[in-house]
């Protein structure tokens, strides 16, 4: 399968059996990255998190309703 990356328009091909192959057939809401990307945004957010003054917000799960 062939797959474009959403930021730097890099084309990377995926085995069609992967598990983020079947994701991204099954789920069109789901888009890919590439390592590079993906490594680049964990590192600056990493970054901001040591900093203190940012917050990751996670979506409620049914627990957090109750």
């Amino acid at each position: 399968m062939r797959v474009k990356c959403v930021l730097c328009d890099q084309i990377d091909v995926l085995d069609d059996e992967s598990l983020l192959a079947k994701r991204l057939r099954n789920r069109p809401i789901h888009t890919y990255m590439c390592e590079k990307c993906y490594e680049r945004i964990a590192e600056k957010t990493k970054a901001r998190l040591a900093t203190g003054k940012f917050r990751v917000y996670r979506s409620k799960t049914s627990h957090d309703e109750w």
